[in-house]
């Protein structure tokens, strides 16, 4: 299974160790608010060793994003599909002090493309909580519709539909 993806501007490579403190403190934040965050240390490096066991058990999972040539997490976008979810999602999280540079975007999107053309996924939803702004921005810059016809994870959560792989120009 692909380990790493590069862009124009980023690395997406598989978590590791060295990511837990960055990690652990973006679910600490209240920037987390949104993506099941704002906890205790304890309950933050969990979600974090979620998703080193995500791959483990998947074979595929959120990426940690780096600019490239640099090895500092600077967020988390991919496949995610723990159980329980409803939908495979493509997941977003960009941490404070990366926002706004089109990196969630770029990530996403080369996220997206290897889900359809590697994984074979034909459908793709990512789970917005409802205020989530600028995620629900990306998402429909992305190209996503609001699917109030699917099943949420959590009763209130957003499903935004990604378009299928014969809808997306190449």
């Amino acid at each position: 299974m692909t380990q790493t993806l590069v862009t124009k501007r980023l690395t997406l490579r598989r978590p590791a160790a060295q990511d837990a403190d960055a990690t652990t403190a973006f679910y600490m934040s209240e920037r987390s608010n949104m993506a099941g965050g704002h906890v205790p240390r304890p309950a933050a490096w969990r979600h974090f060793a979620s998703m080193l066991g995500h791959w483990e058990v998947r074979g595929y999972g959120l990426w940690a994003v780096t600019r490239r040539g640099e090895d500092a997490i600077i967020g988390l976008v991919g496949p995610y599909f723990p159980d329980g979810w409803p939908e495979a999602e493509i997941g977003w999280l960009i941490f404070d002090g990366a926002e706004g540079a089109g990196y969630a975007f770029e990530a996403a999107e080369a996220a997206r493309i290897h889900c359809y053309d590697t994984l074979g996924w034909t459908t793709a939803v990512s789970y917005i909580a409802p205020g989530n702004t600028r995620s629900i921005a990306l998402a429909e810059r992305l190209g996503c519709t609001l699917d109030e016809t699917a099943i949420e994870p959590k009763p209130g959560t957003l499903v935004y539909r990604h378009p299928a792989p014969s809808e997306i120009a190449v």
